[in-house]
């Protein structure tokens, strides 16, 4: 498994395995945790040792923290790194205390049962909300403390990583969505990214499943029931002209493919990995054969002609308008209106049943 080094001492795995996929929207009626427990050891024994999660996905810190006690019992010894995140709810920006981010970082902790968390992730909701740049010095105190290994963000612009820079916080890392269907980081994103040694950590890469065979020649989703993941990638799909012309996306993606010898998720995947200032694509899997078709990625040499009939077949240029996170930050927009706001104070169901 490749690797990128993110500082002297962090290296992660270009490969990450997510976890929205174990928090209730997608598993409203429970999983079998061992079974669970022994898929993530089987992606670990595949060489995907980095794995992501957040504060806010109910119950997926406390199952990597089982996953990682189990992983100690095996004859592995290879470093298990996860990456979680901070993410205050909205209506608490402006009353947010230092108490208030130790105790949510100190809950982490314990949720994984680690003494230092090896990545957190921050993200403010609101950019004119007081309180931003002092909560990210708060987080890069802990960090001195010893209870933050690196800080990085999630979901952030070039504007607000200056903010961050500027008020002495390091960032190690921006996760953002990313793809053949999204190229908006490329607008601002990636070359700040290059100048100030910031590694992208990018989502969405398979656009929630809708860049994989599975869908290819299908008719369009209507009527479906779609969890809020793929309502997002939808919408997206939506912005660059809807479903005809993903099938023409998906043609284009399944002709490189076959030259390749690989299915459409191996070339959408090394699409984003040949990215500059791409360190790794970040993938949901519910099983651990899932992650070994997706693995064949590093197999995949994309030539420019390759890369030229992708950009053709989505129109060119960048995707979606306006910058990272533009379209999701609008409140008012439809791409806004399914977010989550409130997370950290009960807006979701209860976490997953483990039967």
């Amino acid at each position: 498994m490749p690797r990128r080094t993110l500082r002297p001492d962090y290296s992660i795995s270009r490969l990450i395995l997510g976890g929205w996929q174990f928090s209730p929207g997608h598993h409203p009626d429970g999983y079998d945790l061992d079974e669970v427990l022994e898929t993530l050891v089987e992606v670990a024994d595949l060489g995907v040792t980095t794995f992501d999660c957040a504060d806010i996905y109910e119950g997926v810190e406390e199952l990597y923290g089982r996953f990682l006690a189990r992983w100690k019992t095996t004859s592995a010894h290879r470093p298990i790194q996860i990456h979680t995140k901070f993410v205050p709810d909205l209506q608490a920006l402006a009353t947010l205390t230092k108490a208030d981010v130790a105790r949510v970082v100190d809950r982490s902790l314990r949720r994984l049962g680690v003494d230092r968390l090896d990545l957190v992730q921050f993200f403010w909701w609101d950019a004119q909300t007081p309180g931003f740049e002092q909560t990210g010095v708060w987080l890069d105190e802990l960090r001195s403390a010893g209870k933050i290994r690196h800080l990085a963000v999630t979901n952030l612009s070039v504007e607000r990583c200056r903010r961050l820079r500027d008020a002495g916080v390091e960032l190690v890392s921006d996760q953002v969505q990313y793809s053949v269907l999204d190229r908006r980081p490329e607008r601002t994103l990636v070359p700040y990214a290059q100048e100030e040694k910031m590694a992208l950590l990018c989502y969405g890469g398979l656009a929630g499943g809708f860049l994989t065979d599975r869908w290819l020649g299908k008719p369009e989703p209507e009527g479906l029931r779609l969890n809020r993941s793929l309502v997002k990638y939808r919408l997206i799909i939506d912005e660059l002209g809807g479903w005809e012309g993903h099938q023409r996306l998906l043609s284009t993606l399944r002709g490189i493919a076959d030259e390749q010898g690989v299915d459409i998720a191996a070339v959408a995947v090394r699409f984003v990995l040949d990215q500059p200032g791409v360190a790794a694509v970040i993938t949901g899997a519910s099983a651990a054969h899932q992650v070994a078709s997706t693995l064949r990625a590093f197999e995949v040499e994309l030539t420019d002609a390759d890369r030229a009939r992708i950009s053709e077949a989505v129109g060119g240029g960048y995707g979606p308008p306006g910058d990272v996170y533009d379209l999701e930050g609008d409140r008012t927009g439809r791409h806004g209106r399914i977010m989550k706001y409130g997370l950290q104070s009960g807006e979701a169901a209860t976490a997953p049943r483990a039967r």
